[in-house]
């Protein structure tokens, strides 16, 4: 999760919670119309109900956009439980509580970069979209994967944003999965000290944006085995 937690009064004008959000480096801000009515603003809020609406973000005011109510989860709680809430409402942000107190913030691009996804090395076949002709790179492989996303070791990663299919077998597997997904951030080889040089391989972290109900099943049973066998 992200720690801490924003939170404005119902009457801050739409343009200066968007300040907020940016200066605090804030997924979202938690609105607090009243003592018994709370809200969440996100970045998507006021890009569908002021930008695309043409309304002036200096006279909107926050509480009129929120989204309530909250949904929530406790910090004890598995990724996985975060994840079915998620799916559960349609929502793509939590606020995480301890003891029914804001702690921070859960999205689902943080559960994709999480380290906890199941370590495993997978070649991969990757292909960027938008090139003339398409470019497919043979020398990668996936060394963490959830059924959310990947982190994809390459020689030369992509910058974020670019689209990508990927082709690949799960250990054992003799059916192919394909997943079309996004890159969120990349990385070059580093090298950092634990007591000793480690390297770090370059690569790049993507979100799954298209995955086959029957892959993502497989997907997950196969992380799930592998994590608890």
């Amino acid at each position: 999760m992200s720690h801490g937690v924003v939170q404005i009064p119902g009457d801050v004008s739409v343009r200066d919670a968007a300040v907020i959000m940016q200066r605090e480096h804030a997924p979202c801000v938690i609105i607090k119309d009243s003592d018994d009515k709370i809200g969440i603003m996100t970045h998507t809020d006021i890009v569908h109900k002021v930008v695309a609406q043409g309304l002036d973000p200096d006279k909107v005011e926050a509480r009129t956009i929120m989204s309530s109510p909250v949904h929530a989860i406790e910090f004890n709680q598995t990724v996985e439980s975060a994840s079915t809430t998620m799916a559960t409402h349609g929502v793509p942000l939590l606020l995480v509580t301890r003891q029914t107190q804001p702690i921070g913030t859960l999205t689902a691009r943080d559960m994709v970069c999480s380290p906890a996804r199941c370590g495993s090395r997978i070649a991969v076949s990757l292909k960027v979209h938008g090139e003339k002709p398409p470019v497919t790179t043979q020398v990668a492989a996936i060394s963490q994967l959830s059924h959310l996303g990947a982190f994809v070791e390459t020689p030369t990663p992509l910058p974020p944003g670019t689209n990508v299919s990927l082709n690949f077998y799960l250990p054992g597997s003799g059916r192919q999965i394909q997943a079309h997904a996004t890159v969120l951030k990349s990385r070059g080889r580093t090298r950092t000290s634990r007591g000793a040089q480690e390297t770090r391989p370059a690569g790049m972290e993507v979100e799954f944006t298209r995955l086959a109900g029957s892959d993502q099943s497989q997907i997950t049973a196969w992380v799930i085995r592998s994590l608890y066998k």
